[in-house]
């Protein structure tokens, strides 16, 4: 792996899962050598981070990670909310339906996952990370798969703010599992409407929760 796409991938990761906060200043020297890595590919990693929005400059302290706005929330919903509903019509109509069967079984044992704390949580994120990757495989839509993950980039940061809900995610994975079991069944309408359902329900929890923080701050 070159220097840059280690760099970019570790800053990337922390970001998603929070290990480096909204506000958080990326110091050149401090990040390379923490990292491993020089400066050059360091800020060859942060420009590729700029460009996907995940940090911006601060005037005289360099580089900060971005915060997550209601505003954002939204605009990634109004997104999301067309995307991915096509993808699981799609999904529906061109997946491998044994793929999605391993994935609905694992998903059936979501709640064991959810309660088992920390270790289990990250693992029922990473069985969502491979339904993503799963649909993308079976849309057959280059255009439609570059922009799904570029919005999952971002997502993936909203996700985290459920984390601690664990009535939501047991929620979730029940929504989910309906989108699953429509596209083993091949299904294309019910997986959509399933969708839609799923991201009016997720959409309303991440700005309920984002909106709690900021009152909690304030306070």
């Amino acid at each position: 792996m070159r220097a840059s796409d280690k760099a970019y991938q570790t800053l990337l990761d922390e970001i998603v899962d929070g290990t480096l906060p909204p506000g958080t200043v990326l110091a050149e020297v401090e990040q390379a050598a923490r990292i491993g890595v020089s400066r050059t590919p360091l800020r060859e990693a942060l420009g590729h981070l700029r460009k996907d929005g995940l940090v911006e400059p601060l005037a005289g302290r360099g580089l900060i990670v971005t915060a997550v706005s209601i505003d954002d929330i939204v605009e990634l919903y109004e997104l999301r909310q067309p995307l991915e509903q096509q993808a699981a019509r799609l999904a529906a109509q061109r997946g491998n339906p044994q793929v999605f069967a391993q994935i609905a079984k694992e998903l059936r044992g979501s709640d064991a996952l959810i309660d088992s704390g920390e270790v289990g949580i990250k693992a029922y994120y990473q069985l969502n990370e491979r339904l993503d990757r799963a649909i993308e495989d079976s849309i057959s839509s280059a255009y439609l798969v570059a922009a799904l993950k570029a919005l999952h980039l971002h997502l993936a940061r909203i996700r985290r703010l459920s984390r601690q809900n664990v009535n939501r995610l047991r929620a979730a994975a029940v929504e989910t599992l309906v989108i699953v079991e429509a596209i083993v069944n091949r299904d294309p309408d019910l997986a959509a409407s399933a969708t839609h359902v799923h991201l009016q329900q997720s959409l309303r929890n991440s700005l309920e929760t984002i909106q709690t923080r900021t009152i909690d701050k304030v306070a």
